[in-house]
């Protein structure tokens, strides 16, 4: 469904992609793990072009980012910001609905609104939660909102960016389990980016780690705490000795 080939990108002299290679299956979980500041999020950023490529090539179920219709492609995707990223001066239904109100995916307002209400419903909130505004919500609340907004157009493929980051163990392991529900259902292609090793193992069918600007290692999410290279070994194990280099 989705496939990078010598993808390279730079920012003046930091080169953060150096000829990354991936492939990510159709209906697959595909998590991304590294260190912070190695370029989990540029890989997102590329992937919906958001970016311009410095060189390589990146094909979605076939065709050439560069040459497919952006829009058409982009109304494929649905993603899961950190930290949610709610519009604060729209209630939580108009947040969920957001691409149903306008664009080419745009429906009756009445239509959507039901949409957004059963999205609401399918992440645990119920229908009063709708017209109230991020500011009412706690973190995990915000979150499911996210993630009902990230699965409200029926994508093929969703993007989670540190979909746990900020919330206690409890709340995570919750968003973890609708994450791994939700995509089942759908059928999606996901693709999510975390250092969070919980989150690995709740929801990847493959890991990939990145480090120095490729992937270092691939393979089944059974398979991370018995493999042999000695990155992956450190990063999994959070050892502080290792040859991934830490500030001291």
């Amino acid at each position: 469904m989705i496939r990078l080939t010598d993808v390279h990108k730079s920012f003046g002299s930091n080169h953060v992609l150096r000829g990354l290679d991936l492939e990510v299956g159709r209906g697959e979980s595909m998590v991304v793990i590294g260190g912070s500041g190695t370029g989990k999020s540029v890989i997102l950023k590329c992937i919906l072009g958001l970016l311009t490529l410095d060189g390589g090539r990146i094909e979605i179920d076939g065709a050439h980012v560069r040459r497919a219709g952006r829009e058409a492609m982009l109304a494929r995707f649905g993603m899961l910001f950190q930290g949610a990223a709610l519009f604060d001066s729209l209630p939580v239904w108009q947040n969920v609905a957001f691409r149903l109100l306008r664009g080419e995916l745009k429906r009756p307002r009445a239509e959507a609104r039901d949409i957004a209400v059963g999205k609401l419903r399918r992440v645990g909130l119920g229908p009063e939660v709708a017209d109230r505004y991020p500011a009412e919500l706690s973190g995990g609340m915000q979150k499911r909102v996210g993630l009902a907004r990230a699965i409200a157009a029926e994508p093929d493929i969703i993007f989670f960016d540190e979909p746990t980051t900020g919330l206690d163990p409890i709340m995570a392991g919750v968003i973890n389990d609708l994450i791994r529900e939700i995509v089942t259902e759908m059928g999606a292609t996901a693709v999510t980016i975390t250092h969070d090793m919980t989150s690995v193992r709740a929801i990847a069918d493959r890991v990939a780690m990145l480090h120095r600007g490729k992937i270092r290692w691939v393979g089944p999410a059974a398979e991370i705490d018995g493999a042999d290279d000695p990155y992956l070994t450190q990063f999994v194990h959070g050892r502080a000795e290792g040859p991934i280099e830490t500030l001291r």
